[in-house]
């Protein structure tokens, strides 16, 4: 099968740094393994990190985590798909990742894809959604419903695109996304955000013009370390902050305290990772974002569609995100065929 991978951590200048390869196909599918024909694929911060840090010793190592595809074999356990299937779903991070023709994947991660959207639309969809509903929902406990405020740091990026859209559908928060562009804040204003901020500037003045009582919800999306200060001046006593970014330094927790602000993380390859007893939440999740996109309530965070899927690029998707000035997902779609095909 054809597939991308990296067999050194190099610059993305280097044409080297992801190459396209000829690899095996996956064995028949066990377990409650589907076998699925990847058709569009997107790309997130974890797969320019990995490809940064984890070194795969001269050995061929496939990236890629968001994917839509066709279900084209199940393994004998499986009950929630069959063969035609279109699905879609964010992968495991200890797994051989999407961008290959063929690919592996758990069915309870797996969700059924909007029937409403392009195969490149909803490639945007799965590691976000799972990520901001997870986070929000789950670790910081916002009920459907709620009332109160919503900080979003950097809201224009690929979770909070639809972190912001997830609180409008489904609670009463008062939503407020941080941008630092006129670009970004016309795009994070048109997901449905109340009020947008620049956190290039004052950040905690800015909140709390807002909402002088504090915020009660933070999410952290992004320069969790250069924001922290400003985030707990910000935030109202008992409130909530959530982190999914890898501050460059060591946070100073104890500036929680007198506020008794709570810190949750959200890793969304913790339950495929270790196996949770509650794995197929996450194909509830998925199935639920199905449903509220084919319901009109989300739309797609995809804001670019690069070309197909192979070595060139996605070097330059990897290049765009590491500039930091990504706007919503970028998306590659379908492979191209050998000549022989």
């Amino acid at each position: 099968m054809k597939a991308v991978a990296y067999t050194r951590s190099l610059p993305i200048s280097d044409p080297a740094s992801l190459v396209d390869v000829d690899l095996p196909d996956p064995p028949a599918p066990t377990g409650r393994d589907l076998l699925v024909r990847v058709e569009a694929v997107s790309v997130n911060p974890v797969d320019t990190k990995i490809r940064q840090r984890v070194d795969p010793q001269g050995q061929p190592k496939v990236l890629g985590w968001d994917a839509v595809g066709t279900v084209i074999a199940v393994g004998p356990e499986a009950r929630l798909f069959a063969p035609g299937d279109a699905v879609y779903y964010a992968g495991a991070i200890d797994r051989p990742g999407s961008n290959a023709e063929l690919q592996l994947v758990d069915e309870r991660i797996v969700g059924h894809k909007p029937a409403s959207l392009t195969i490149e639309a909803a490639a945007a969809l799965p590691l976000t959604a799972i990520t901001a509903y997870e986070l929000m929902f789950e670790r910081i406990g916002i009920v459907p419903g709620a009332s109160g405020t919503l900080l979003v740091v950097g809201a224009a990026g690929g979770v909070g695109s639809i972190a912001v859209q997830l609180a409008r559908a489904l609670t009463g928060l008062t939503v407020i996304g941080t941008t630092s562009r006129p670009e970004t804040r016309d795009w994070v204003l048109s997901l449905g955000a109340h009020h947008v901020i620049d956190h290039s500037g004052d950040l905690a003045a800015q909140a709390k013009a807002i909402a002088p009582a504090g915020i009660d919800y933070v999410l952290s999306l992004t320069a969790t370390t250069q924001h922290f200060d400003a985030l707990v001046e910000a935030m109202a006593p008992q409130a909530r902050l959530g982190l999914i970014d890898d501050p460059d330094q060591p946070l100073d927790i104890t500036k929680l305290k007198r506020k008794s602000i709570s810190l949750h993380w959200e890793f969304m390859y913790t339950r495929s990772l270790f196996g949770t007893p509650d794995i197929a939440e996450q194909h509830l999740i998925l199935d639920e974002v199905t449903a509220l996109v084919d319901a009109g309530r989300l739309r797609s965070t995809l804001s670019q569609v690069i070309g197909p899927i192979d070595a060139a690029h996605l070097r330059r998707a990897h290049e765009i995100l590491e500039s930091g000035r990504a706007l919503g997902k970028l998306v590659l779609s379908g492979f191209i065929p050998n000549p022989r095909e």
